[in-house]
């Protein structure tokens, strides 16, 4: 049975079940993103082998959004530290603007301060990317002074890169931050 972390106001934040993967799939499809399956399932994965905790958003009984917190993240600029990662976040776009995104990040925060006293998170450069880099501002993460980063790597000056979903800026936030 899936675990219900919050159910208030036509949100429902549960557990990641095997049976939304090609719902999220579908509906990102639907609105233009290149997306696979694959990734959901990877997640599932993680879940079950206890790497991650895995959460999707309802919006009055349909699929909205998910998220993924990895407690002691093996990958990006704190990888391998214990820090916990926030990884994979979203919200299609017919369900935003309605807090369903602003809610997953408290639980991913809350889960991810359980375990650490730092979270951090890429944030993709281009534009689609806009309104997750404002939020993440406005809740206080602050860049972690490694620079870009391109396909898991250091971006090194004047090397080229693809301003692609791979292009990213990890964001980190405090404890001491969030309270």
């Amino acid at each position: 049975m899936s675990m219900v972390y919050y159910d208030k106001n036509g949100i429902v934040i549960r557990d990641l079940q095997p049976s939304d993967a090609q719902i999220i799939t579908d509906e990102e499809i639907a609105q233009g993103w290149q997306a696979t399956i694959d990734k959901y399932e990877m997640r599932l994965r993680h879940q079950a082998e206890g790497k991650s905790i895995a959460l999707v958003a309802e919006w009055n009984g349909n699929i909205a959004g998910y998220i993924n917190v990895y407690p002691d993240s093996k990958w990006g600029a704190y990888a391998n530290r214990g820090y916990a990662e926030i990884v994979d976040f979203g919200v299609l776009e017919k369900y935003r603007r309605r807090g369903i995104g602003s809610k997953l990040m408290d639980l991913a925060e809350q889960i991810g301060f359980s375990y650490s006293d730092v979270i951090y998170l890429g944030v993709g450069l281009h534009s689609g990317y806009g309104s997750a880099q404002r939020m993440y501002v406005k809740r206080g993460y602050i860049p972690d002074g490694s620079g870009v980063w391109y396909k898991d790597q250091i971006c090194e000056p004047y090397r080229d890169c693809c301003n692609d979903d791979d292009l990213v800026l990890y964001l980190s936030k405090h404890i001491k931050e969030a309270t």
